[in-house]
């Protein structure tokens, strides 16, 4: 590896910005530990890049798994500097359609396994004295949309978890970013879900966004977000002097939460009257 190579590990490395920030990163010299649930898509990468690519078989909601894989990357390493959190999964339609089986896949995949992939790598982290993590979350965990309501729910509950982090990780030299993509021209629109219609929600803005989820490849076609682009603004953020707590991606992201953000402090501020009024 080159003098001043880094070890990242990765979750979610076989496609869409995983993979860009796997071949972005062995391109550039450093070490990547790459997990996702099929391995075989890394064989031509390993051929390339030998020893410098660190591969294995993950689905991050098996948490006991989660475990033997990052305890192993770091005994077998010997050190990882920079960890992305980067598994994520869409569903889609009006929150009375949803069944219990998809809330809960939305909520393990999006929030319960970064969570459980940032517990088991803080003692390593901390014993190494330094280290950076990296959350893949979305601009979707600033705003609102009719018909993702359960997405968001993860998302936002992903930043205040991460969020939370700052100062009490700050003693011990570790970071956190989160990364606040908009659409990216990737395959997340192919594997996204999308609810059973009831009758009542056949027209209104669920169902437009219904109708539209159903031509994926069209979808792609309208994302503005570039994932090799992306990956190089993750790198350059996480090995920065100081990186930023947020990093939204994407001219359509940062329009979208620059207005909700906007949006939320004017009706906050409007409510300064009220708030005073219930002190005790």
């Amino acid at each position: 590896m080159a003098p001043d190579a880094r070890t990242w590990l990765i979750t979610g490395a076989s496609a869409g910005l995983g993979r860009a920030l796997t071949e972005t990163l062995l391109d550039d010299g450093h070490r990547v530990a790459a997990t996702a649930r099929d391995t075989t898509t890394f064989a031509p990468l390993k051929s390339t890049y030998g020893q410098r690519l660190w591969t294995a078989e993950l689905d991050v909601t098996d948490t006991a798994r989660l475990r033997t894989v990052v305890d192993a990357a770091f005994q077998e390493l010997a050190r990882v500097d920079h960890i992305v959190s980067n598994v994520g999964l869409g569903l889609y339609g009006a929150a009375e359609e949803f069944d219990d089986q998809g809330i809960r896949a939305v909520l393990d995949i999006n929030l319960v396994a970064p969570i459980n992939l940032l517990r088991t790598a803080l003692p390593h982290l901390r014993n190494q004295g330094s280290g950076h993590f990296t959350q893949i979350s979305s601009a979707a965990g600033q705003t609102g949309m009719a018909g993702a309501s359960v997405y968001h729910a993860a998302k936002w509950g992903v930043e205040g978890f991460f969020d939370s982090l700052h100062d009490e990780l700050a003693p011990f030299h570790i970071g956190i970013t989160l990364i606040e993509p908009g659409t990216i021209k990737s395959n997340f629109f192919n594997r996204l879900r999308v609810s059973e219609p009831l009758d009542a929600y056949q027209s209104g803005p669920v169902g437009e966004l219904r109708r539209y989820l159903a031509q994926p490849a069209a979808v792609t076609a309208d994302s503005v977000g570039d994932p090799v682009k992306m990956a190089r603004a993750i790198i350059e953020s996480a090995t920065s002097a100081n990186p930023p707590r947020r990093l939204p991606l994407g001219s359509d992201a940062f329009t979208a939460i620059d207005d909700a953000l906007t949006g939320r402090i004017t009706e906050h501020r409007a409510q300064h009257a009220t708030a005073q009024t219930t002190d005790h």
